[in-house]
C-alpha cells in the first residue's frame, strides 16, 4: 500500500534542478512561527525557458517607450463584468478575465461565439491608438480548472480530486492539452491551472481542487498538466496555437489553512517548502508562465504581500520569470490596503492585480503611487517587462485577433470527440472502490437493474462547483448539451447487452430488480461556500440513508456511486450497502462509471484500478489524517483501492456521531421547515421569546405566531402572522457564533424564499446582529411591492450588514425580521448565495 513520501523522497521527485541548499533548516515551535522566509533553505530551479536576449531586448525597447499611464494599465487585470471593452480605447489594462460568474451579456450560457466575439472586441479596442507608443494585446484570463468549464459544451474533466486517484501523470497531461485546445477555440488567452494545492484538512472548501493530500502526487503532476496547457518546454510545440498560458496557483500553503478558505497557514517554513511548495519546482522547470498568489495568510502575513516569498524565494531564489498574478481581490486583504489601493502587494511582487469592482479607481490610486514613487519605479518596471515577457513568449503580438488564430472559432473541438474519450477515460481511472462485500460487482449488464436517487441524473451535481457557473448551482440541463449522465450512461450499457434498467429518483418499482444502483452525494459549491465544520456527509438530511437502507431491507443487493469533493464519514451509508464507489467529481463523461460496473458476456471490459489520494476518515472529526502521524487511523488509508481481484470485506462500521461537535448548516439557516440541528428559531417579543419545536407556535403573548404551509412538499415553509399588538420579531440562532467575513469578500447576500400574504401595516426591518451591534435593515417596500400570494426572492448583500457595523467574524443572530403592524409572511427558504447584480443593492425603505 503507498504511503506518503520522505521530506526526502518528495525532493528527489523534484529532480536534479531542486537541488536543496545544505544549511540545515532551523528548530521551529509553535511559538515562534515566523512569516520571513529564507531563500537559501529553498530549492534552487532552472527555470525554464530560459531568458531569449532577442526578445529581452523588444521587451526593453517597448518598455521604455511606454507612458507610466500604461505601464499602470498593465499591471490590472479587471473583470468582464466591470469592464467594457470601449474602455480600452483609454485604459490600456493588461488583462481581463471573466470572473466565476461573469460572462459575455452577462448570459452564463452565451454559445462559444459570443465568447470570441467579446474577446475579439476586448482585442481591437486594446490595440487602438494614434499617439506613437507600443500596442499591447490585453490577453484573457479564463478559470479552466477541469476543462474549458465556463462554456457550454466543453468537455469537463473529473476534478483534481478524482484525478489523483488515477495515479496516471500521462493522462493529465493530455487532459491538459485538451483544455487548452478548448479555451483556444474560443478565443481565450490564459487559464488559471493548474492547483497545486496540497490539502490537509479536508473540512476545506477548495478540497477537490487539490490532487492529493500527498506532496508527492502533486509534484509527479505539476509539470505534466503544464506541458498539456502550454506544449513542451525548450521543444517547437511550446506556446504554439492551440495552448494556451497556465497558471501555477495558489502560491503559497492554500493548503494548509486548516480547512478554512482564505486562512491562515500556521506551519514551519519546512513544511512550508517540502509539503505545500512541492510542486512548483517541476511547474517551474515545465514553463509555467504565470504563478497566482494565494488569498491565505503564512503565520499571520498575507501571501499578496509577503515579499520574501513572492520576491525573495519564488523570484529569487526559484528563478521564476513569469509574472505573478493575484486572486479575487485578494491584495485588499493586506493590512493597511483595500480593494482599490494596495501599493504594499505591488512593492511586495505583485504583478497583476486581479479586480473585481471599482478597476478605475484602482488604477488611480495606483498610478499616483507610481507618480509619487509609493511604488518603486523599478518595481513597476519588473512587473510590466515581466507582463511583456509572457505575452512575447505566448505568441500574443504576432497572433492578430482572436478570431484569425488558428483554431479559433473551431467550435467542433469544444466538446470534441477526443475530448469526450480522454474524459471518459479518467471517470474510468479516477472510481475508487471502497467496499464489494460478496463480490456484488461487477454487475451482469443482462440483469434487470434499477438506479435511484435525484444525482443520477442530474449532471450538475456530477460536475460540481466551477461547472458554467461560479458555485456549479442553477444550471439548467441545457448548460450540459455534449453531457452524459450516469443514468443514461448506465441506461446504454444495459440496454446494449439485453437487460433492462429503470430510474426512479424515490427507489421506487414494480418488479423488484437484480441489484439497485443508488447514485447520491454532496450537492455542487466552490470555494468558502464549501467550508465545512465536520466531515459528516449531510447531517441534516439523511433522506439518501433512508433510500439505501430501504432497498437493502427488501433483499435487494445495493451499489453506491457515492459524489464528493472530499472524503467523508459515511459509515452509515457505508454499512447501508453492499459495494461502495467514491465517484468523487467525474464531471461530463458520466458514461465512464458504467463503463466499471458492469460486466458484458464476459470478464468487464474495465477494472477498477483507482487509489485513494486523500485518506478517508472514520470519523466525522478526523479532519486531517496524515500517513506520517504515528496516529495515523483512517478507515481507508491513503492510497486504498480495490480491484475486482480484490477479496477484501468491510465489517460494519460505527455509526455514532461524537458528542459536542460543530453543526454543518452548508449556508443554508432554514429550509424544509426546520433551521439546522442545534440551531434556534425563536419567536420574541419585549425581553421574552418562545424557542419553536415542530410546525406551530406563538411567541410568549401572541404578537407572532408560526404555522407549517405548503410550497413544494407537505409543511416545507413556514407562515408568520403578526397581530400588530405589539413589536415581534422572527430570531435564527446557532449554536456557535457565525464568520462570514469570506461570505462578505465574495460578495454574497442573504437570500429569503418568502411569499406575501397579508402585507405589512407598519415598518419591517430585517437584521443581523454580532456582540454589541444589531444592523436593522428597512425591507418594508419590497414586501408592500410583492405581489400577494406569490413566491418571491429577497436577495440583501451581507456588505450591507457589515457596512451597517456588524462584525462579520462573530455573527450571533444571522436572520431577524421584526415589526409592530400587522403582516403575514410565509418563508420556505433562507441561505447566503450568490445573487444576480441586478439584486446587488441595499434596501433602503
Amino acid at each position: 500500500m503507498q504511503t506518503k513520501m520522505s521530506v526526502a523522497s518528495v525532493l528527489a521527485l523534484l529532480g536534479a534542478g531542486a537541488a536543496l541548499a545544505q544549511t540545515p533548516a532551523p528548530t521551529v515551535t509553535t511559538a515562534t512561527l515566523s512569516p520571513v522566509a529564507h531563500p537559501e533553505l529553498w530549492p534552487k530551479i532552472v527555470s525554464r525557458p530560459a531568458l531569449d536576449p532577442a526578445i529581452e531586448r523588444k521587451v526593453g525597447a517597448m518598455l521604455a517607450a511606454m507612458s507610466i499611464e500604461d505601464k499602470v494599465g498593465q499591471i490590472i487585470q479587471a473583470d468582464i463584468a466591470t469592464v467594457k471593452p470601449d474602455d480600452l480605447r483609454t485604459y490600456k489594462l493588461g488583462s481581463v478575465l471573466n470572473g466565476g460568474n461573469s460572462a459575455p451579456n452577462s448570459d452564463e450560457l452565451a454559445p462559444p461565439a459570443e465568447w470570441l466575439k467579446l474577446a475579439d472586441a476586448f482585442y481591437d479596442a486594446s490595440m487602438q491608438r494614434s499617439d506613437g507608443r507600443p500596442k499591447v494585446p490585453v490577453i484573457w484570463g479564463t478559470d479552466a480548472v477541469h476543462g474549458n468549464n465556463n462554456i457550454i459544451g466543453a468537455t469537463l474533466f473529473p476534478h483534481n480530486i478524482g484525478l489523483g486517484a488515477t495515479r496516471d501523470p500521462a493522462l493529465m497531461e493530455k487532459i491538459g492539452r485538451i483544455t487548452a485546445k478548448e479555451t483556444a477555440a474560443a478565443g481565450l488567452d490564459w487559464s488559471f491551472a493548474p492547483t497545486l494545492a496540497v490539502v490537509q484538512d479536508d473540512r476545506w472548501g477548495r478540497t477537490y481542487e487539490s490532487y492529493s493530500e500527498d506532496p508527492a502526487v502533486v509534484a509527479s503532476y505539476a509539470g505534466a498538466v503544464v506541458t498539456g496547457i502550454q506544449g513542451k518546454v525548450g521543444t517547437p510545440d511550446f506556446m504554439t496555437p492551440g495552448h494556451v498560458i497556465a497558471t501555477t496557483k495558489h502560491f503559497v500553503g492554500d493548503g494548509g489553512t486548516g480547512g478554512r478558505d482564505q486562512g491562515d497557514a500556521k506551519v514551519s517554513e519546512e513544511t512550508l517548502r517540502d509539503v505545500h511548495a512541492a510542486g512548483y519546482p517541476r511547474a517551474i522547470e515545465a514553463g509555467t508562465l504565470t504563478v497566482m498568489a494565494s488569498f491565505s495568510s503564512w503565520n499571520g502575513a498575507k501571501m499578496h504581500g509577503n515579499k520574501s516569498l513572492l520576491t525573495d524565494v519564488l523570484k529569487g531564489r526559484m528563478g521564476f520569470n513569469g509574472f505573478v498574478v493575484g486572486d479575487w481581490n485578494a491584495h485588499g486583504q493586506i493590512a493597511g490596503c483595500t480593494n482599490e489601493n494596495c501599493a504594499a502587494a505591488i512593492n511586495a511582487g505583485l504583478d497583476m492585480f486581479m479586480m473585481s469592482g471599482d478597476w478605475k479607481k484602482l488604477y488611480a490610486n495606483t498610478l499616483a503611487q507610481a507618480k509619487s514613487g509609493e511604488i518603486e519605479p523599478a518595481r513597476l518596471d519588473d512587473a510590466v517587462r515581466r507582463i511583456l515577457r509572457v505575452k512575447m513568449l505566448a505568441g500574443t503580438f504576432t497572433a492578430g485577433k482572436p478570431s484569425t488564430r488558428q483554431f479559433a472559432g473551431k467550435f467542433d473541438l469544444i466538446g470534441s470527440p477526443e475530448g469526450h474519450e480522454i474524459g471518459r477515460q479518467a471517470v474510468r481511472e479516477s472510481l475508487v472502490l471502497l467496499k464489494n462485500n460478496g463480490n456484488v460487482l461487477p454487475l451482469k449488464a443482462s440483469a434487470r437493474i434499477l438506479v435511484a436517487g435525484k444525482a443520477a441524473d442530474d449532471i450538475a451535481q456530477q460536475a460540481g462547483g466551477w461547472s458554467i457557473t461560479w458555485q456549479g448551482t442553477d444550471v439548467p440541463r441545457r448548460g450540459f448539451p455534449n453531457a452524459t449522465s450516469i443514468w443514461s450512461g448506465i441506461d446504454q450499457t444495459v440496454r446494449a447487452n439485453g437487460g433492462t434498467a429503470t430510474y426512479s429518483p424515490t427507489g421506487a418499482y414494480t418488479a423488484k430488480p437484480d441489484a439497485a444502483i443508488v447514485v447520491f452525494g454532496e450537492t455542487p459549491y466552490a470555494e468558502f461556500m464549501g467550508d465545512r465544520p465536520t466531515l459528516e456527509y449531510s447531517p441534516g438530511d439523511k433522506s439518501d440513508l433512508a433510500l439505501l437502507r430501504k432497498l437493502k431491507a427488501a433483499g435487494i443487493p445495493v451499489v453506491a456511486v457515492f459524489l464528493s469533493g472530499r472524503p467523508m464519514w459515511v459509515n452509515a451509508e457505508l454499512n447501508a450497502s453492499d459495494a461502495f464507489v467514491a465517484a468523487f467529481l467525474p464531471g461530463s463523461e458520466g458514461a465512464g462509471v458504467a463503463d466499471v460496473l458492469f460486466a458484458g458476456k464476459g470478464k468487464p471490459a474495465y477494472d477498477l484500478h483507482g487509489k485513494l489520494a486523500f485518506s478517508w476518515p472514520r470519523r466525522p472529526d478526523q479532519y486531517v489524517l496524515n500517513a506520517r502521524d504515528p496516529h495515523y487511523d483512517p478507515l481507508f488509508a491513503f492510497g486504498y483501492g480495490l480491484t475486482y481481484a480484490s477479496r477484501t470485506t468491510v465489517a460494519a462500521l460505527d455509526e455514532t456521531r461524537p458528542a459536542g461537535m460543530a453543526v454543518d448548516s452548508g449556508g443554508v439557516f432554514f429550509a424544509k421547515g426546520k433551521v439546522p440541528e442545534a440551531w434556534s428559531l425563536s419567536l420574541g417579543e419585549g425581553s421574552g421569546s418562545t424557542r419553536i419545536v415542530g410546525n406551530a407556535g406563538r411567541s410568549p403573548a401572541g404578537a407572532l405566531t408560526i404555522a407549517g404551509v405548503d410550497r413544494n412538499a407537505q409543511e416545507d415553509a413556514r407562515r408568520f402572522t403578526w397581530s400588530g399588538t405589539r413589536e415581534a420579531e422572527i430570531g435564527i440562532t446557532p449554536n456557535k457564533a457565525l464568520d462570514i467575513a469570506r461570505e462578505v469578500n465574495g460578495e454574497l447576500s442573504l437570500i429569503v424564499q418568502f411569499r406575501v400574504d397579508a402585507k405589512p401595516s407598519a415598518a419591517v426591518a430585517l437584521a443581523m446582529a454580532s456582540p454589541g451591534k444589531t444592523a436593522a435593515l428597512p425591507v418594508t417596500t419590497i414586501l408592500r411591492a410583492a405581489p400577494i400570494g406569490q413566491w418571491q426572492t429577497l436577495a440583501v448583500p451581507l456588505k450591507c450588514f457589515a457596512v451597517a457595523g456588524v462584525d462579520p467574524r462573530t455573527v450571533t443572530d444571522p436572520f431577524q425580521l421584526s415589526t409592530a403592524g400587522t403582516l403575514t409572511l410565509s418563508i420556505s427558504d433562507i441561505r447566503l448565495a450568490h445573487a444576480d447584480a441586478a439584486a446587488m443593492q441595499c434596501p433602503t425603505g
